[in-house]
């Protein structure tokens, strides 16, 4: 009924313009970019533990990267039901801060793991792109491209899965057979097509997929050198070298993945089915993957929420600012009054909070 309707408009209305940055406790800095930092925080009153992004709009609105933070919180958004993308709970804003509050997820980053062991076995490395792949069709499947698949956004949860963060450099509205054309990404996983400035489509992130699982095989990504000149050189021109220390299916899937050409990329056709398909993931029952019925190869040693073990001491060491929820005695100046309307509409709320507040199931 519309009197139903509009009172759970006014309970979101009341939600939006409720959060605010003192509703948490801010324990300890967990990363940094260059737009801010990451926090872990307690909510003061469900004592849930999530990670804070807190960004600083003058930054933003200075690189003028406004479209992509936009475009973060909407990824982020649509993500309402897949298990290994990471979930957002609240975005709110002050005068001068965004903020995107997360899941929590501390297993740690996939690189941080890659880095200590140099290499992971082949039933390993299988696992996480299965969970990395299921992931990325699922973007694709919302004409979302991810464009910037590394190992340092591959993050670990407690029990060991897969959680894809960053949603930064996604493109959204991206049908099928669309192609777009803004150079981004990071240099070590840069498709061909995207070094060449030329049109490119969703199969940049199935190439993604094919250097970030090279490198969990092979220890480095397909074509490094530490020359950046000479590595772009390799992506172009070097055919794909595989040492035969990987199987026949494994080396048919990197020879896929890693096509210089994307019309005849693995994944090119059919996306995400073309993986589910090919041989190497044969030993993956799908389903059981999505239901994280499949037990995990690796589980991080994290013994409570607080255990930052497997974040970088460069950060955990930081020390944590008073500012973050402190933004009332702001000396309001011209480029603060301009950064607080430059993103209408950027406060939300997880729909299960509001339903659980009106005792809807």
């Amino acid at each position: 009924p519309p009197g139903c309707l509009l009172f759970a408009l006014l309970m979101l209305f009341n939600f939006l313009n409720r959060i605010k940055p003192s509703d948490f406790d801010y324990l300890k800095i967990i990363g940094k970019g260059s737009f801010g930092k990451v926090l872990l925080a307690r909510h003061k009153e469900n004592e849930q533990y999530y990670a804070v992004k807190v960004l600083q709009k003058k930054i933003i609105l200075k690189k003028k990267e406004q479209k992509h933070i936009m475009a973060e919180r909407s990824v982020l958004m649509k993500n309402i039901k897949h298990p290994f993308l990471v979930g957002l709970h609240y975005s709110f804003q002050t005068t001068d801060k965004l903020y995107f509050v997360l899941d929590y997820v501390n297993g740690g980053e996939l690189f941080y793991h890659l880095q200590r062991e140099r290499v992971f076995l082949e039933p390993r490395a299988r696992f996480y792109a299965a969970e990395i792949a299921s992931a990325l069709g699922y973007l694709h499947s919302l004409h979302i491209v991810y464009r910037d698949l590394k190992p340092e956004n591959i993050l670990l949860d407690s029990q060991g899965h897969i959680v894809l963060t960053d949603f930064g450099l996604c493109k959204e509205g991206l049908e099928p057979n669309g192609t777009t054309t803004t150079f981004c990404g990071t240099p070590e996983y840069l498709a061909p097509e995207v070094l060449q400035k030329q049109a490119y489509d969703r199969t940049v992130d199935w190439w993604c997929l094919g250097s970030v699982l090279f490198e969990m095989l092979y220890g480095l990504p397909p074509f490094y050198s530490r020359n950046t000149a000479e590595m772009y050189s390799n992506i172009l021109h070097m055919p794909l070298v595989l040492k035969p220390n990987v199987s026949n299916a494994g080396r048919d899937l990197l020879e896929g993945l890693l096509h210089k050409d994307r019309t005849k990329r693995l994944g090119s056709k059919d996306d995400f089915l073309e993986m589910k398909f090919h041989s190497f993931f044969s030993p993956i029952n799908w389903d059981d993957l999505m239901a994280k019925k499949i037990m995990p190869p690796f589980i991080p040693t994290v013994t409570s929420p607080t255990d930052l073990r497997h974040f970088d001491p460069e950060f955990t060491h930081l020390p944590v600012s008073t500012s973050l929820c402190n933004t009332d005695n702001l000396h309001v100046t011209s480029s603060v009054r301009e950064a607080a309307g430059a993103f209408p509409g950027f406060s939300y709320v997880k729909l299960s909070y509001i339903l659980d507040s009106l005792h809807v199931k």
